[in-house]
């Protein structure tokens, strides 16, 4: 853990990644017993996983919770992160799996939000459980970013920005930290902060900024020229996206849109994007509001999501040729779900100091 929480750090300290180069929080666990009698589970989904191309993957999650639970389970699909935040605060929502920073603002909230689990490295522990966020150019554009054998950002500034949500980890506060640090260093932008990358204009870093909604929309953002550059993460475009040429998730590395590939890249196909950046983040927990789930239910929650039945459900952890669409997939054959606390999230809650 130690090792990842460095890695994070540093990577957005330095901001640019170059081709050739705790104690809880406040309330904790120690929740007050929650609510008992439901018998029904709603779990939500950002609108990254709400498609109908995940349904399959959402199915059998919600198979698993049932399974383990023996309650109903409901799926609670969103078109906008906040949605989600707020369903799990208010309690609206029982589960739901989310990204670092929609974790941390949910957990802000209502701190009987918690983690429950969070899908392992390559390595089968949480050392290396991370994703990458991008920035990326269209393909033939990149050549204004290079530096030498490495890539610089000097060239976005009064470009048009596509991000995800501000409420996305890798879509937009893990991107934005680092270009704030990497222009910040800089007189013309001393006084530069996450705030003033909001929004576009004249008088503004950017000249227009666009909001994808999910990862995949700032990908199509940026494919269809409506944006010049756009934030997006690897593992959300991983279905309908494959590796042309390059190192995967480094910069350089050149991407095509898949032959097939299901909306909204249908209409994309043969479409390339180059890497200008990619950060490491921490994996995506699923959570629960601990004032909804009992502690005997969370305990079999956290048995089936670790188990080897669900380790090696194909369904669940896709196998490494799969053809599927899905939210996990086997690189090595190690990863599975392991137990995480809160306190494993502080890197995150860090950006926002």
């Amino acid at each position: 853990m130690k090792k990842i929480i460095s890695t994070l750090l540093i990577s957005l300290s330095l901001a640019v990644t170059m081709a050739g180069c705790g104690t809880k929080a406040a309330g904790g666990n120690n929740a007050a017993p929650p609510a008992q009698g439901k018998d029904t589970i709603t779990i939500a989904w950002l609108p990254n996983e709400s498609g109908a191309d995940m349904e399959a993957a959402r199915d059998e999650i919600g198979q698993v919770i049932e399974t383990a639970t023996g309650k109903k389970v409901e799926h609670k699909l969103t078109t906008d992160y906040t949605i989600t935040v707020e369903a799990l605060a208010s309690g609206s929502a029982d589960m739901a799996f989310v990204g670092p920073q929609a974790y941390v603002e949910a957990n802000a909230k209502n701190n009987k939000v918690q983690p429950l689990v969070v899908p392992s490295g390559e390595s089968g522990t949480l050392d290396d459980a991370v994703y990458y966020s991008w920035l990326n150019v269209r393909k033939g554009e990149e050549e204004a970013y290079k530096n030498g054998s490495g890539f610089v950002l000097d060239p976005i500034a009064g470009k048009k920005m596509s991000f995800v949500s501000n409420s996305s980890t890798s879509g937009f506060k893990v991107p934005s930290a680092g270009i704030v640090a990497y222009f910040s260093k800089q007189d013309q932008f001393k006084g530069l902060t996450a705030d003033d990358l909001l929004q576009g204009g004249k008088d503004k870093f950017f000249s227009e900024v666009l909001y994808g909604g999910t990862h995949q929309g700032s990908a199509v953002n940026l494919l269809t020229s409506k944006a010049d550059i756009a934030a997006f993460c690897d593992t959300c475009v991983a279905n309908y996206v494959e590796l042309e040429s390059g190192t995967a998730n480094k910069p350089g590395a050149i991407y095509k849109v898949k032959q097939g590939a299901a909306e909204p890249f249908n209409t994309l196909e043969g479409k390339e994007f180059t890497i200008v950046t990619a950060t490491p983040v921490l994996n995506s927990p699923f959570v629960i509001n601990t004032s909804a789930i009992s502690a005997d239910d969370q305990k079999k929650l956290i048995d089936a999501f670790t188990s080897d039945a669900v380790t090696n459900n194909p369904k669940v952890f896709l196998p490494k040729d799969s053809k599927d669409s899905g939210m996990f997939r086997q690189k090595s054959g190690k990863e599975k779900f392991l137990p995480v606390e809160d306190a494993w999230f502080n890197p995150i809650r860090e950006l926002s100091k």
